[in-house]
């Protein structure tokens, strides 16, 4: 594996942590860890930058869809500072996943997201 792979999985897993994180004071150091102070996320629902905003849209997704988690699906792949990944949101009672969709990440030279560009795949309707 080489170093950029491990780079670029390492920030992807901070990204899930961040995702995954429920309660305030474990988002904010999650979503500090994953992003630069003014990094950025956007996706066809959000368009926000700083940690305050990202942590907004990671609460209001706990808020729609509680008791579900995000899983990466398939590899981490990227060049050039850059990374994707694929993802999916996954009822912890049932196993199963309404929501999937990938992501597209800059990152700075230490590994930490600049912005994310997120695409979704399958989404439930009325969601």
């Amino acid at each position: 594996m080489s170093e950029n792979t491990d780079r670029y999985e390492s920030a992807a897993a901070r990204y899930f942590e961040a995702w995954n994180a429920t309660e305030p004071e474990a988002l904010r150091k999650a979503v500090a860890a994953a992003w630069t102070p003014d990094g950025g996320y956007t996706d066809p629902l959000a368009d926000v930058r700083g940690h305050e905003g990202i942590a907004a849209v990671i609460t209001a997704a706990h808020e729609q869809f509680p008791g579900f988690v995000f899983r990466p699906l398939g590899a981490v792949d990227g060049h050039h500072d850059t990374a994707r990944f694929g993802w999916e949101l996954v009822n912890e009672a049932d196993g199963s996943a309404p929501v999937a969709g990938f992501d597209v990440v800059t990152l700075d030279a230490e590994g930490r997201i600049r912005q994310v560009l997120g695409f979704l795949d399958r989404v439930p309707a009325g969601a």
